[in-house]
C-alpha cells in the first residue's frame, strides 16, 4: 500500500459507538469522524459551487456515504445530527434516516431550514423522495415563497422523475403542469430546479418526452425571461439524442 493509500485509509477508518450506545454517543462518534475526514480543500471549495455554509468540516460526498453505511439507518440519530447544523451532518441524514418513519411534519420542519442547495437537493435526492409524503410535498412547496422551500419542490420533483418505477405519468403531467407556472420565477436556485424537474420528466419516456418539449416549447416563446431560459435551455436537453438526468445548481 502506498503512503498516500494508508494515508487516506487512516482518515476514513472510524470508531463508531455500537447501535445499542446512548445517542449522544452516537452523534458525537459521527461528528468526530466527519472532522477527521475533513480538509481544508474541500471546505474551501464549497463556495466556488455556491454553497454558503456557517459550520463545515469539508468532507467529500464519498466519505459521507461511507460514514453512513457505518451507521446504519437510525431515525433518532439523523433527527440529532441534523440539529447539530454541521453542513455533512446534514448531508449525512439524507443516508441515515429512516424513509418509512420520516412524516410531513419533519419534512416541513427540515424544508424551511434549507439554505443551501447541495443539502436541499441530497435530502430530495435520497431522502424524500422515498418516502410516501413525497408528490403531496411537490405540489405544497411549489407554492411557497422561500427560494429553497420552492426549490425542492422541483429538486423533488426531478428525484421522483428518476426513481420511482412505479408511477404512472399522471403525477408527472401534474407536475408538469406547475413546472409551467413557477416557470417565471427569476432566482437562480428555483429556476434551475424548475429547468432539472421539466428536463428530467422528458426522460422519463416518449409520451412524457413529448409532453415536457411541448411545456418547454411554450416557455421558450414567453416574454418573460426567466421562463425562456428554462425551455429554451430543457429543449436544448430534450432534443438530443441522448437526454441526460444531471443535477441542476
Amino acid at each position: 500500500m502506498s503512503a498516500r493509500a494508508a494515508k487516506n485509509a487512516k482518515k476514513t477508518s472510524t470508531t463508531i459507538a455500537p447501535t445499542n450506545a446512548t445517542l449522544d454517543d452516537r452523534v458525537r462518534d459521527a461528528l468526530a469522524a466527519l472532522e477527521r475526514m475533513g480538509t481544508p480543500r474541500y471546505r474551501d471549495g464549497l463556495a466556488r459551487y455556491g454553497i454558503t455554509v456557517k459550520k463545515a468540516f469539508g468532507v467529500s460526498m464519498g466519505d459521507i456515504q461511507k460514514l453512513a453505511k457505518q451507521l446504519g439507518r437510525d431515525h433518532a440519530l439523523a433527527a440529532a445530527l441534523w440539529k447539530t447544523e454541521w453542513y455533512e451532518a446534514r448531508l449525512l441524514t439524507a443516508y441515515v434516516d429512516e424513509p418509512a418513519r420520516v412524516t410531513p411534519a419533519q419534512m416541513d420542519r427540515w424544508c424551511r431550514e434549507f439554505d443551501n442547495w447541495a443539502v436541499c437537493d441530497t435530502l430530495c435526492f435520497a431522502l424524500f423522495d422515498r418516502t410516501p409524503h413525497a408528490y403531496a410535498k411537490v405540489a405544497q412547496w411549489s407554492t411557497r415563497e422561500e427560494e429553497f422551500v420552492k426549490r425542492a419542490a422541483f429538486a423533488l420533483l426531478a428525484s421522483l422523475a428518476g426513481h420511482d418505477k412505479t408511477a404512472g405519468n399522471e403525477p408527472f403531467l401534474d407536475g408538469l403542469r406547475l413546472i409551467e407556472r413557477a416557470a417565471t420565477d427569476n432566482r437562480n436556485f428555483v429556476k434551475k430546479g424548475v429547468n432539472w424537474a421539466l428536463r428530467r420528466i422528458g426522460t422519463r419516456n416518449a409520451t412524457l418526452k413529448a409532453a415536457a418539449v411541448k411545456t418547454a416549447t411554450r416557455l421558450a416563446a414567453s416574454k418573460d425571461a426567466a421562463a425562456r431560459w428554462v425551455g429554451k435551455d430543457a429543449l436544448r436537453e430534450l432534443t438530443r439524442k441522448k437526454s441526460g438526468e444531471g443535477v441542476a445548481r
